[in-house]
């Protein structure tokens, strides 16, 4: 008997639209699934399971079954994103519990190409930091489950990297997509600015926030993101030799890169060259004033989703984060340093057509109660395993995190691919083609 959870997106809505399965059975196997493994992996704050099962008989009611994409395929929602009738808690308890009255638009798209939401998945307050845990639960790393899953996406990639689902819609603010999808052996994807509507908390994040896929495979990735963009991203037919930037510098001055890491993205550099592709060693020209401009955003952004909740539900570290954060409100909402940031690199990508560098500087922190920490505590660890991607927010420009060997304890390691604006069907070709030269494996022996 063919078993469904563990099988691609593009697997199962291939065989929902040939009806060689109906979209109940792939969702029960899901189901059954996510009862089986969540509780040691802490991926969903609310599983929908009735309502599930029943609008997956609904997709195959539908009269333009044979054409969906996404047809019968199980997805998990990051809850910070609206979804018919259940509460949006952004990982606190000082959100409201009514429930929403429409899907947000990105939600919308993936139930239009015949998408299940399986369930809504869990978050660090506010999506704030890089690990995620809180009142909602706490979500680990199917690879290592004494480690964190990441943020703010934590609980999308785990729910992906265990097979719960094969696809998870996440975002990413200061990395909240990359960071998770590398801890958890993951592509994910944070589009160019405007690509994917957004819509995410009180303005974005100042416009650095974007909604992305997190999949198992470089095929799942494009097939989800073309849906999420409504726009067909095919494959090349004929490869395209890129220029290529190589870089294992910190853009974050006195956070260092871990071997494991640097090693990576200097094996995946000598894939590309051996593949055709112009391979040099370049560092980008990250300003001396990168870190505080990140800090000054990070917490900006925070403010003013606290605005109008109450501070008394909220945590220690979060209040601390939007407090310090008010005085940054004024003027990082006039993008004055972004824009200065942008200049600076557009040099840098006007000789290279991508930026390949490593994901994570070292492996992810304890899956631990960091909630309960200092706010201080927090900030340097989230600073000091994740210096690499905020850089991208701040331009606006795409980035991604692929799968790439492993770390000594056996977990993935991982890469990142930054590329000009529009540039993420580049992106996710370099990407396809790393995975065929290393590849991965898929889903995680929960452990």
């Amino acid at each position: 008997m063919t078993t469904w959870a563990g099988r691609t997106a593009t697997e199962i809505a291939a065989a929902v639209r040939e009806k060689r399965v109906t979209p109940r059975e792939v969702v029960a196997e899901h189901l059954a699934r996510i009862e089986l493994l969540d509780a040691r992996v802490g991926a969903f704050r609310r599983l929908r399971a009735a309502a599930a099962l029943a609008e997956a008989d609904e997709v195959a009611a539908r009269a333009d079954l044979a054409g969906l994409p996404l047809a019968g395929v199980p997805v998990a929602i990051k809850d910070n994103l609206a979804v018919r009738g259940e509460s949006t808690r952004l990982g606190s308890a000082a959100t409201s519990e009514t429930p929403a009255d429409h899907d947000h638009v990105t939600v919308a798209r993936m139930r239009a190409a015949g998408a299940v939401v399986v369930g809504l998945t869990n978050v660090p307050e506010l999506c704030v930091f890089g690990t995620t845990e809180g009142v909602h639960g706490t979500a680990r790393n199917p690879w290592d489950t004494t480690r964190t899953a990441g943020g703010s996406s934590g609980g999308s990639a785990a729910a992906v990297a265990a097979g719960m689902v094969p696809i998870a819609l996440g975002n990413d603010g200061m990395g909240s997509l990359r960071i998770p999808a590398a801890n958890c052996g993951l592509i994910g994807l944070k589009p160019g600015f405007g690509t994917v509507p957004a819509g995410i908390g009180n303005g974005d994040w100042f416009g650095m926030s974007e909604n992305g896929p997190l999949a198992t495979t470089v095929e799942d990735a494009r097939l989800m993101f073309s849906v999420l963009a409504a726009t067909d991203v095919v494959r090349a037919a004929e490869p395209v030799t890129h220029t290529v930037a190589v870089s294992v510098r910190s853009p974050l001055v006195g956070v260092t890169i871990s071997r494991p890491y640097a090693t990576a993205a200097r094996q995946a550099a000598q894939l590309l060259a051996e593949a055709g592709h112009r391979v040099r060693r370049a560092d980008p020209p990250y300003p001396v004033w990168l870190g505080t401009t990140s800090l000054a955003h990070w917490t900006a952004g925070t403010a003013v989703d606290a605005e109008g909740l109450d501070p008394r539900q909220l945590t220690r570290r979060t209040r601390v984060h939007a407090a310090v954060g008010r005085r940054f409100v004024g003027s990082v909402r006039g993008g004055a340093r972004r824009d200065q940031l942008r200049r600076r690199m557009e040099p840098f990508f006007a000789e290279h057509d991508v930026l390949l560098t490593p994901a994570l500087a070292r492996r992810g922190p304890a899956a631990a109660d960091w909630h309960e920490r200092g706010w201080l505590r927090n900030l340097l660890a989230n600073t000091n395993y994740s210096p690499l991607t905020p850089t991208w927010n701040l331009t606006g420009w795409p980035a991604m995190a692929v799968p790439f060997g492993t770390l000594p304890s056996g977990a993935p390691c991982a890469v990142q691919l930054v590329g000009r604006p529009g540039s993420e069907a580049e992106l996710l070709e370099l990407a396809g083609q790393l995975e065929e030269l290393r590849p991965w494996r898929r889903t995680a022996p929960v452990a």
